[in-house]
């Protein structure tokens, strides 16, 4: 089950990926500035964080197994539906359709995950399922420019990536469920209650435990980064080291892929390791990994256009460590919230930090890389103004994620116990 479930994230990045690896030729198809690109990302984060939080209750109240097989049939449809774009708007509202259906997958395989493993081996479990993002981003990336090539226009890819999702959603349909809070030996029974009766309730009973306001902080800085940089990785190969469409992919995969599934496999071992000690040791884990990737980052941003395998090490290192935040965090939204709450409270927790972080990081990146631009200093005046926005904006959103997870650990404890799930181990 879990690796169907991993499978199912595989085509949920890699259909999310698309855009961002064929941003120049949408760009010179649509004439469009790097602050629509930027447009383009955020809205179909704002649609997915918005769909997530009613489709968290969904998951919450119905069956998680029909709620990810709707949603993975709808966003290959609509990833099918983004190769007939004909202009900034029409690409747009396809990807809207795209995010409400990817929304289904979060909350409703991250409840699962928590009723299938005990807590001390959560981490590890949630690496599994969290290496959907690595291998996914990595497979769009590898495959992309190569189908591109193929067929001879951007619009392929689209339609390639839509089949499997197909083939998978049928599988997922066919999948037992374990029982709500079956992984946990010492879930209060009055905890397995039903949810809040409305969406508004349901968000301010899970935004009162302080943990889940620390993790929610953490989050924004993360995904401000993450999404920022996959988002003009390409076009920034592209633009500053002077490379093809399928170079620039390539290079992209290593750097923010195979970087990342090494930082998942590792942190999911030494997360799970930490949390036989407590909770907050696992949280602490994360947080030291997010305030070293943050120098990392500047560094990486100050290297020469002839210096490119420095510059793809370094950002690797960056990509490796930012993953510890997943396997650090994920599990403690189980840990603080009963089971009958899990798949909303995930839905929460992304929603907001996709809203404010996701969404937020490629608008900021791509106005600041428009309005720098004009002071190019000899090389491109669009590479230059991305090379310094990347600057600025991943170390300071790196240090928002850092102290957000330093937060959550001084919290973690007594909200696991208010709950009383147990001690992890």
């Amino acid at each position: 089950m879990l690796i169907l479930l991993a499978a199912v994230n595989v085509m949920n990045f890699y259909d999310r990926a698309l855009p961002a690896i064929l941003i120049e030729p949408l760009k010179t198809d649509f004439h469009l500035s790097d602050s629509q690109i930027g447009v383009i990302s955020a809205a179909f984060i704002v649609v997915y964080a918005l769909a997530g939080i009613w489709i968290g209750r969904l998951a919450d109240r119905f069956s998680r197994r029909a709620v990810m097989g709707c949603g993975l049939i709808v966003w290959s449809v609509f990833t099918a539906l983004s190769a007939g774009a004909w202009s900034f708007t029409s690409l747009l509202l396809v990807r809207f359709g795209v995010g409400i259906g990817e929304a289904s997958f979060g909350p409703a395989a991250n409840s699962l995950v928590a009723d299938m493993f005990p807590p001390a081996r959560r981490s590890r479990a949630v690496a599994v399922l969290q290496f959907g993002v690595p291998i996914g981003t990595i497979l769009a990336f590898f495959t992309t420019g190569f189908i591109m090539e193929a067929f001879g226009t951007w619009r392929a890819p689209f339609i390639v990536a839509a089949l499997p999702g197909l083939l998978l959603a049928f599988l997922i349909f066919r999948l037992d469920e374990p029982e709500r809070g079956a992984a946990d030996a010492h879930v209060r029974n009055d905890s397995l209650t039903v949810a809040p009766a409305s969406i508004l309730e349901t968000v301010r009973t899970v935004m009162a435990v302080p943990t889940m306001r620390w993790l929610t902080i953490s989050g924004i800085g993360v995904q401000i980064a993450a999404y920022g940089l996959v988002t003009f990785i390409v076009p920034l190969f592209q633009r500053y080291f002077e490379l093809t469409l399928t170079q620039a992919a390539l290079n992209a995969g290593i750097t923010v892929g195979i970087a990342a599934l090494l930082g998942l496999t590792i942190s999911g071992l030494v997360s799970d390791r930490a949390s036989r000690r407590s909770p907050s040791a696992r949280i602490l884990v994360g947080a030291a990994a997010l305030l070293a990737a943050a120098p990392l980052a500047y560094l990486a941003f100050q290297f020469k256009p002839d210096q490119l395998l420095i510059f793809v090490g370094v950002l690797s290192v960056v990509s490796f460590l930012q993953y510890f935040f997943h396997t650090s965090a994920l599990p403690a939204v189980a840990d603080v919230n009963p089971p009958h709450l899990r798949a909303s409270a995930t839905a929460i927790f992304f929603g907001c930090f996709y809203l404010l972080g996701g969404a937020f990081g490629p608008v900021l990146l791509g106005f600041l890389s428009d309005l720098l631009a004009a002071s190019g200093h000899g090389i491109d005046a669009t590479a230059y103004g991305l090379t310094r926005s990347l600057a600025i904006v991943m170390p300071l959103a790196l240090l928002l994620a850092a102290a957000g997870l330093f937060g959550a650990a001084r919290t973690v404890n007594r909200d696991q116990r208010t709950i009383n799930c147990g001690p992890l181990g």
